[in-house]
């Protein structure tokens, strides 16, 4: 059926898939199922690029790791945000030294394990040990849009918040400030800052001091990298060349970002390094973890420990 409707083949057998002698594997089934699928194709020799986050427990992480390290299982995951053009771009401009060393940020962008790959890369905070306190806040909120469009009858309903502070050991700190609602919403935005010593990064807007110390202000500029060029389409060259101060993280963005992930893959294959590292993605799922249980300590303080895959 579903070769006759898209023209891709189908499956329902691991040995009619290893029949294709297939370069990598996608995994893509639920959370729980994540860690036991990716290590199930991971052993039989196959490249995985696999659904966020890793894994749901730590039991799940440190297994794929000791995969990754003694069983040498070539594991990469799809965390894409980073690769937002709307992203990369703020992430570029502090790669650059523009706005100078990075103190603290505000994120309320993304969920969870997603909000904990790009805060590390806002901050500069690889590997760090951190603590955590956290609650949850709800409000009403009138619903306008959905996965399956807008909502246009007036329904209202109570929204949860997750609210968590979170302190690095280098003394740099984030709030994190998050709600699903801002994933479908006309009246719910997704922002994002952050604070440096010599300028502030601020959704799609930079302020910072030019070469003489004068204070300046301009608007991030979104490109596609040469190396990703061929997956350029028309429709995101149009985005690209939007004006607009506010962030967008409009589907098409998303569409992009795991678009290079699968570009990538073909490098990782050949011997070269993952699209994303599992390391990265281990810690990733490791706050989701921690976050999971500041929560459930409301304001109690949550300090990470030292796991096997921290460098």
């Amino acid at each position: 059926m579903l070769r006759s409707k898209s023209g891709i083949d189908a499956m329902y057998s691991v040995e009619a898939g290893e029949a294709f002698e297939l370069d990598f594997v996608v995994i893509a089934v639920n959370k729980a199922s994540i860690a036991d699928v990716c290590a199930e194709w991971a052993v039989r020799g196959y490249p995985v690029l696999c659904e966020t986050p890793a894994g749901v427990s730590l039991e799940k992480l440190c297994m794929l790791w000791d995969l990754h390290e003694r069983g040498n299982a070539r594991i990469s995951v799809c965390e894409q945000y980073h690769r937002y053009p709307e992203i990369a771009a703020g992430l570029l401009a502090i790669s650059q030294g523009r706005i100078g060393t990075p103190s603290s940020a505000y994120l309320s962008l993304c969920h969870d394990y997603h909000a904990a790959s790009v805060l590390r890369r806002m901050l500069g905070t690889k590997g760090e040990a951190f603590s955590i306190r956290a609650a949850v806040i709800k409000s009403p909120v009138v619903e306008t849009d959905s996965r399956y469009g807008p909502i246009t009858d007036g329904r209202m309903s109570e929204r949860e918040r997750v609210r968590a502070y979170i302190e690095y050991e280098s003394g740099k700190n984030a709030v994190y400030d998050f709600s699903g609602v801002q994933y479908h919403s006309f009246l719910r935005t997704r922002h994002l800052l952050l604070r440096c010593d010599r300028g502030e990064w601020n959704d799609r807007s930079l302020l910072y001091l030019d070469g003489e110390g004068r204070p300046r202000a301009g608007q991030l500029r979104m490109s596609v990298p040469d190396r990703y060029r061929e997956l350029e389409t028309p429709e995101l060259r149009e985005f690209l060349r939007a004006e607009r101060l506010s962030l967008g993280m409009e589907n098409i963005q998303d569409e992009f970002a795991m678009a290079t992930m699968l570009f990538d893959m073909r490098e990782y294959i050949e011997g070269g390094d993952p699209p994303y590292p599992l390391r990265e993605a281990l810690d990733d799922a490791y706050f989701w973890l921690l976050l999971q249980e500041a929560l459930r300590r409301p304001w109690e303080e949550v300090r990470s420990g030292r796991m096997s895959w921290m460098e």
